[in-house]
């Protein structure tokens, strides 16, 4: 059985999904831009965009029961690979050592004309420590 992630720390989801869906121990989060949770976008560039990302993850994360030390695998989409180092740099802030699987794309376009989306898979409703 499935369970439906939704907070109100992280932005609705601007489509027919969820934020995270929670399965067989997993949490599964839809991808983040930078969307706040009012709905407006975060438009001072990609560096503060990945901030944004990333504050929605960890409260879609939280509300799964689940912290950046849960994450196993993280896909980023990125509208230009020339902010790849940039994007980089504040992720590897939030991951500090903890280093999941991780895929980066360049893609045509993002939604909202977003510069980043990001999105993970952790374990759910438990904390697990890579040492």
């Amino acid at each position: 059985m499935a369970r439906i992630i939704a907070t109100d720390e992280a932005p609705k989801a601007i489509g027919p999904y969820s934020q995270a869906i929670v399965a067989n121990g997993l949490v599964y989060t839809s991808g983040q831009i930078a969307l706040m949770p009012d709905g407006n976008m975060e438009t001072r560039g990609v560096e503060q965009q990945t901030h944004q990302v990333i504050k929605n993850l960890f409260y879609v994360l939280a509300a799964a029961g689940a912290q950046f030390s849960d994450v196993i695998k993280t896909t980023i989409y990125l509208a230009d690979m020339n902010d790849f180092e940039t994007v980089n740099k504040v992720y590897a802030h939030y991951f500090g050592a903890h280093r999941p699987a991780r895929s980066t794309v360049a893609v045509r376009s993002l939604p909202k004309n977003a510069l980043v989306e990001i999105e993970c898979i952790a374990f759910a409703d438990r904390h697990v420590d890579f040492g």
